[in-house]
């Protein structure tokens, strides 16, 4: 598996509903030079299903989850379902597993949130087959979630996180774990458009302890996070411009220590913004 470079990670590819658009896609981003794809997860047959067909449709790129809910998969039947992937593509799949949001688990239910990954984790040593640590990948935040990652995992996947966060989880993986954080970009140069757009990816993301909790280890207060967040806020969640300013900002995350900088595109619209992952590849080859 490719495990440097920059990732791609979209909804829309994953949620796309035309499969030969889907596969043209990826074919497509793949002879673009990016390294990995990450597909979100949501349904657990949908999801696999997703992947399995962006695995089809390329022959060297990475194929991630980024990420497969512990709360909506069973360990037996994804340690089946993750030694499919990987067999039918020569190793090319990387599993990505969160343990997802209390207002979308429920607040009883997700009490324990660390406890239930480390089972889940314990769960899949002894599937059959076995799920190897090397083979997996957490999405982590907190510095127990990361330091789960550095322990029973390949490492991190962080989402919706700051260069700032990117060294703060190398520091606490260490120097032989992977660390792939996610970086939201807009290609708008207009202040108020760009900051529009990014408001809107937030909007959900905004009402989500975990996020909110991270952001306030990080340094933002309530005014940051209120009202769709603070120009401040925005601006360090995801980066806008032109190519210049958003290859500084993948730099950024690559000199405070991550492997790969998994970029999602945000755009207006629904379609999938194929011009955009287009220019950005051609900028930073």
């Amino acid at each position: 598996m490719n495990l440097t470079g920059t990732g791609i990670w979209s909804g829309e590819l994953r949620r796309h509903e035309d499969a030969e658009e889907v596969a043209d896609v990826a074919a497509e981003l793949e002879e673009l030079g990016y390294a990995a794809i990450w597909l979100p997860g949501g349904d657990p047959a949908t999801a696999i299903h997703a992947l399995s067909g962006v695995l089809r449709a390329t022959s060297s790129v990475t194929v991630a989850s980024g990420i497969l809910s512990v709360w909506m998969h069973d360990p037996e039947e994804l340690a089946a379902q993750r030694a499919e992937l990987s067999d039918s593509s020569e190793g090319r799949f990387l599993l990505g597993l969160g343990v997802s949001h209390a207002p979308l688990v429920g607040e009883d239910r997700y009490a324990k949130p660390l406890t239930k990954m480390r089972t889940y984790l314990e769960s899949l040593d002894v599937a059959a087959p076995v799920v190897l640590p090397e083979t997996r990948v957490l999405a982590a935040l907190g510095p127990k979630m990361l330091e789960l990652a550095r322990d029973r995992a390949l490492g991190a996947h962080p989402y919706l996180v700051t260069p700032e966060h990117t060294h703060r989880a190398r520091e606490i993986l260490g120097a032989e774990r992977f660390l792939g954080p996610e970086q939201g970009v807009v290609l708008e140069t207009d202040p108020d458009r760009a900051r529009a757009i990014a408001r809107e990816h937030l909007s959900v993301y905004l009402q989500l302890p975990n996020y909110t909790n991270n952001l306030r280890r990080l340094g933002f207060g309530d005014a940051d996070i209120a009202d769709g967040g603070s120009d401040r806020l925005v601006d360090e969640l995801v980066a806008w411009g032109d190519e210049d300013a958003i290859r500084a900002r993948l730099d950024a995350h690559r000199e405070a220590g991550a492997d790969q900088v998994v970029v999602q595109v945000l755009h207006e619209g629904d379609g999938l913004p194929r011009a955009e992952w287009r220019s950005l590849a051609a900028y930073m080859r």
